[in-house]
């Protein structure tokens, strides 16, 4: 039985690990053509091996996000998971984390979807997927002055970006996460580490916010980047969706 994104041509930045590597992965099982992108190209060696497309792209670079979509060909769907997360709050954020949460955050996306767009439009189909956070417009979090702001940016980008080309056969949708085991979460438990009074107190701190008692995995939120790719959501754009195991219930 074909998978739910066969003849489908996706592009997925941050492929290198955490949810960006299991995303594409989940849309190849499901029948897409994938082309995982990273700043290091090295770590899309494992991709490669398991028949991706792999290619390198500094989203900061607008010239390579050119590059990269005209030697993508056309695309059905855009999935933009490249970001990071600073900590920090409103007295101690610098202006170097503010430019560079939303460069990375926000404008990166913008460029993303700026220079895939026009080829969605041609064929009147598309769906673009950004990964926003539980941690923004919809909840506060401690020490995430910077990254909660910008992720709030996303989720108006996504409204903006789903609102304008609704009549034109265009979808974007936003994943907004609670917290997930992720390489990028196991630095931030390293850097939590001497303050929490060990690695295990940093990582069981994590844990207590989620109301499951658990972490999500990479391949949760996955799941949710397939569904919003696919024609069984075909009905719902705009939407910043929330998969946080009840952290903001």
């Amino acid at each position: 039985m074909a998978g739910r994104l066969a003849g489908k041509r996706c592009l997925v930045t941050a492929a290198a690990q955490g949810i960006g590597r299991a995303t594409a992965l989940a849309y190849a099982a499901e029948g897409a053509t994938v082309i995982a992108t990273d700043k290091d190209v090295g770590k899309l060696a494992d991709l490669t091996a398991a028949g991706l497309t792999t290619q390198g792209l500094d989203v900061l670079d607008d010239a390579a996000i050119t590059a990269a979509i005209a030697a993508a060909g056309p695309l059905d769907i855009l999935f933009n998971c490249a970001g990071f997360v600073h900590q920090n709050t409103v007295l101690t954020a610098t202006d170097a984390e503010w430019d560079f949460g939303f460069a990375l955050n926000v404008r990166a996306m913008w460029k993303m979807v700026q220079a895939t767009l026009p080829g969605m439009l041609a064929r009147r189909h598309g769906t673009i997927v950004n990964m926003s956070s539980g941690c923004s417009s919809i909840k506060g979090a401690p020490n995430r002055f910077v990254y909660g702001t910008t992720k709030a940016a996303v989720i108006g980008l996504t409204k903006s970006v789903a609102t304008e080309y609704v009549s034109q056969g265009i979808r974007c949708n936003a994943i907004c996460p609670g917290t997930v085991d992720t390489p990028s979460l196991g630095d931030r438990i390293s850097a939590n580490a001497a303050a929490a009074g060990s690695e295990e107190a940093a990582r069981a701190a994590f844990v207590a916010r989620q109301a499951m008692g658990r972490l999500a995995t990479a391949e949760e939120m996955a799941a949710l980047a397939v569904y919003l790719a696919s024609e069984e959501s075909a009905f719902v754009t705009g939407q910043a969706i929330l998969i946080d195991g009840g952290w903001t219930l």
